[in-house]
C-alpha cells in the first residue's frame, strides 16, 4: 500500500510539474552572458501573483519576486567580476523548477541596425565576408564570445517575448558562421584586450529605416505614415521596434553598436533629430537616465546606387554622433575594393567591428593609448606664402598622415568648381595642419575628401584611422 501511495504521489508531482507555468524569458537562457559587477536583470513568466525564487550559482544568494498581473517576474541579481567560470541559476516557483545552465559573467553589448549589421560571418548570397572560411575553421573562442540573435520579425503591437531567435551561440566553428560579422569582430577584439567573456544581443533587420526602430507614438508626433508596407516590408515603421527591440528592453548591457542608414539616404534633413530621438528612447527603455550607455554608429557603406545623396547623409551621421551624448561613429569609406561599386554589403567587416571596439576600449574601458578617433576637417584657409596651396586644420592627427603620395579620394578645385586629385600633400610637424595643392589648380578655393556615393579614400592618420569625408570651401 505504501509503495502505491508513493508512486501515486510521484505521478501527481510529475503532472503538476508538466502543467507548471514557470518559464524564463529570452535572452535569459542556457549559455547567456550577464553584465559583470551590475544588478543584472533576470526575468520570466509564471501564473499571475505567483512567488518565484532565483538562486545564483556564484554566491548562492536567493532573490524573490512575485509575478505581476501579466504573469511576468523580474529580479535583479548582483553579478561578480568577469571570469570564464561557468555558473548555473536555479529558479523555483508556481509548482516548477528550472535551471539556466552554463552562464558566463562578462561584458554585454546590444547590436542592431540593418543588413550590414545583420550580415553573418558566412556572408550572404554573392556577398562574402573577407576571410570567412579561415575564421570559421580556426575560431577558438568557445566560452569567450557568445551571441544571441533575434530573427527578423514585425508586429503591429509591442511584444513581451521574441517569437524567433537563435538562442545563445558560442564562437566555435558551428556557431560563429551565423553571428553578425561586425558584432563578432567587435566582440573578438574586446575579448582579446580585456581577456573576459563578451556577449552580444543582436537584433538587426536588413533594409530597415530609423523609423522602423522608433515606437508608434514618436512617429505619430512626426506625422509619419504608419500604414503597413507590403512590397518593401523592411521599410515598415515601428514594427521592428515592437517585435525585436521591445522584448529585449532592459537586458543589462554596457552599451549599443549600430550599423544602419542606407534606407534613410535622401532624408539627411531629419536624420539628426530622429537618431537623437532613437538613442534617447532606447536608453530610456534600458533605464539609462544619464546617458551612461554609449551609442556607437557606423558610416553607411560606399555604394554607387545612392543617387548622389550619400555625402550629405554621411555628414548628417557625423553630426548626429557629435550631438548625441556619449555617442561616437566610425568611418568606413576606405573599407571597399574598387570592384565593389555595386555591392551594398562590402566584404571588409573585420575592420568595421574592430574600429567600433577601439572606441569602446578607449572610452569605456580605460585603454586611452588605443587610437579611436578618425581625423576630422576643422578649418580651411589659403596659404599666405603660396597662393596655390590650401591649409587644412585637422583634428586627431597629431602624429601625421600615413602617406604623402598616391593619395586617393582627396580633391581640390579652383573658382570654376572643377575638382581634380590633389598631387601634393604633407602634414606640418606638430601643427595638425595639412598642406595640399595640385599642379592643375593655381588658385584653389575648395577641398573635399571621399565626397561621393562611392569614392574610396586611402588617407589615414599614422595610427591607421581613416580621414572622415568632408567638403570645404573658402
Amino acid at each position: 500500500m505504501m509503495k502505491r501511495i508513493i508512486t501515486a504521489a510521484a505521478l501527481l508531482l510529475l503532472c503538476l510539474s508538466a502543467f507548471a507555468k514557470l518559464t524564463v524569458k529570452e535572452p535569459c537562457s542556457d549559455r547567456m552572458v550577464l553584465q559583470q559587477q551590475s544588478e543584472a536583470l533576470v526575468w520570466g513568466h509564471a501564473s499571475p501573483g505567483a512567488a518565484v525564487k532565483v538562486t545564483t550559482g556564484w554566491d548562492r544568494k536567493a532573490y524573490k519576486a512575485t509575478t505581476d498581473g501579466n504573469g511576468v517576474w523580474k529580479v535583479k541579481v548582483h553579478t561578480p567580476e568577469a571570469s570564464y567560470n561557468q555558473y548555473d541559476i536555479r529558479i523555483e516557483g508556481d509548482g516548477g523548477k528550472l535551471t539556466i545552465r552554463n552562464v558566463l559573467i562578462g561584458e554585454v553589448w546590444i547590436a542592431s541596425g540593418q543588413s550590414n549589421m545583420e550580415m553573418p560571418v558566412r556572408g550572404y548570397f554573392s556577398c562574402p565576408v573577407e576571410g570567412s572560411s579561415e575564421i570559421i575553421a580556426n575560431v577558438k573562442l568557445q566560452g569567450k564570445v557568445r551571441m544571441f540573435s533575434v530573427s527578423q520579425d514585425q508586429s503591429d503591437e509591442p511584444l513581451d517575448d521574441v517569437r524567433k531567435c537563435s538562442g545563445w551561440l558560442d564562437a566555435d566553428p558551428r556557431g560563429v558562421q551565423w553571428m553578425s560579422a561586425t558584432a563578432f569582430f567587435f566582440a573578438r577584439q574586446l575579448n582579446a584586450v580585456l581577456d573576459i567573456p563578451v556577449g552580444i544581443v543582436a537584433f538587426p533587420y536588413g533594409g530597415t529605416r530609423v523609423e522602423s526602430w522608433l515606437p508608434r507614438e514618436i512617429l505619430e508626433a512626426y506625422g509619419e505614415p504608419l500604414e503597413r508596407i507590403e512590397q518593401n516590408h523592411y521599410h515598415n515603421p515601428f514594427r521592428m521596434y515592437n517585435s525585436m527591440q521591445h522584448p529585449m528592453q532592459g537586458y543589462t548591457a554596457k552599451g549599443f553598436i549600430w550599423y544602419q542608414g542606407c534606407s534613410n539616404v535622401g532624408h539627411d534633413d531629419v536624420l539628426v533629430e530622429r537618431m537623437g530621438a532613437l538613442v534617447r528612447r532606447w536608453r530610456e527603455d534600458w533605464g539609462d537616465t544619464v546617458a551612461a550607455m554609449p551609442f556607437y554608429q557606423c558610416e553607411i557603406a560606399p555604394w554607387e546606387g545612392y543617387g548622389g545623396s550619400a555625402p550629405a547623409f554621411r555628414r548628417a551621421q557625423h553630426l548626429a554622433a557629435a550631438t548625441i551624448p556619449n555617442g561616437g561613429i566610425v568611418v568606413t569609406n576606405d573599407l571597399v575594393y574598387p570592384y565593389e561599386t555595386g555591392q551594398i554589403h562590402p566584404c571588409q567587416k573585420r575592420q568595421v567591428g574592430e574600429r567600433l571596439a577601439y572606441l569602446a576600449l578607449n572610452r569605456d574601458y580605460g585603454y586611452e593609448t588605443i587610437a579611436c578617433y578618425s581625423p576630422e576637417a576643422l578649418e580651411l584657409r589659403k596659404s599666405e606664402t603660396n597662393p596655390g596651396e590650401l591649409l587644412l586644420k585637422v583634428s586627431n592627427c597629431t602624429n601625421g598622415i600615413d602617406r604623402e603620395k598616391g593619395i586617393e579620394g582627396l580633391e581640390i578645385c579652383g573658382p570654376d568648381g572643377v575638382y581634380v586629385p590633389v598631387t601634393q600633400a604633407w602634414m606640418e610637424w606638430g601643427s595638425g595642419t595639412l598642406r595640399v595643392s595640385s599642379d592643375q589648380v593655381p588658385d584653389p578655393v575648395g577641398l573635399r575628401y571621399g565626397w561621393a556615393d562611392f569614392r574610396p579614400g586611402n588617407l589615414h592618420s599614422c595610427e591607421g584611422l581613416p580621414f572622415s569625408p568632408f567638403d570645404m570651401k573658402l
